[in-house]
């Protein structure tokens, strides 16, 4: 594990990240999903596709990565170009889960690997609206205490600086970035998916230009159980685009 400091419209973004297969020459980066961080994607594919020099990145504010700012999934992805161009890194293949997916497809990379990504907004449930309109009608009442009940399990524990990014990206009317993509795409997606449902990946999968979709058994982390399949898959695709 090593750390690179990015500075960013001047502030200070410590980034902890691992490389893996250092003598390849074809890169691909490996971006974790909101919450998470970058060993729960090293755990799954870093004993596969050896013809790749994996980036393993803590996005600034995950695992042992800072932030201090209040953020946006294009504030996300600058970051994260800054970091490899200061790496001395062109990249081939950027493949990230969810919110990691997102940031992935602003990198509009050769090839591109979306797992269960976010973007497309799922409409809230009847609780949620319900939760949202209490809170709103508690607020001016002074009962702040009772924030905590009302924030998603995605945001508990979070400084302000990332409860408020949090709410920036889940919020993102983000459909006309997978328009505008011109990376050759491959979708994956957990078929028992409920944070990023299997219509959403047949959304993005219209979206995106030639962008092949395969349905995994699976939750949103059902990569964890299909490595195998998505890097072999991945090895077919990248032979036909001469990435390998």
């Amino acid at each position: 594990m090593a750390i690179k400091e990015i500075y960013y419209k001047e502030a200070s973004f410590k980034l902890s990240y691992e490389i893996v297969n250092p003598q390849a020459q074809k890169v691909i980066l490996i971006l974790h999903g909101w919450g998470s961080n970058k060993e729960i994607m090293k755990q799954s594919f870093g004993t596969r596709l050896p013809q790749y020099k994996h980036l393993y990145v803590d996005m600034p504010g995950f695992g042992k990565s800072s932030n201090t700012q209040i953020l946006s999934t294009q504030d996300y992805a600058n970051i994260l170009q800054s970091f490899v161009t200061t790496l001395g890194i062109e990249v081939s293949i950027a493949m990230g889960h969810s919110f990691g997916g997102k940031v992935s497809t602003l990198l509009n990379p050769p090839c591109l690997v979306l797992l269960s990504s976010s973007g497309v907004l799922v409409p809230k449930v009847i609780l949620v609206h319900f939760k949202i309109a209490l809170f709103k009608l508690l607020k001016p009442l002074g009962l702040h205490k009772i924030q905590q009940l009302f924030v998603s399990p995605d945001a508990k524990g979070m400084s302000h600086e990332m409860y408020e990014t949090f709410k920036n990206v889940v919020n993102e009317e983000f459909e006309q970035h997978f328009i505008d993509n011109t990376s050759k795409a491959l979708c994956f997606w957990g078929k028992a998916d409920t944070a990023t449902p299997l219509w959403s990946g047949e959304k993005i999968a219209s979206l995106l230009e030639n962008a092949p979709l395969y349905p995994l058994e699976g939750d949103h982390f059902f990569f964890v159980k299909h490595p195998d399949f998505i890097a072999e898959t991945l090895i077919t695709h990248c032979k036909e685009l001469d990435l390998c």
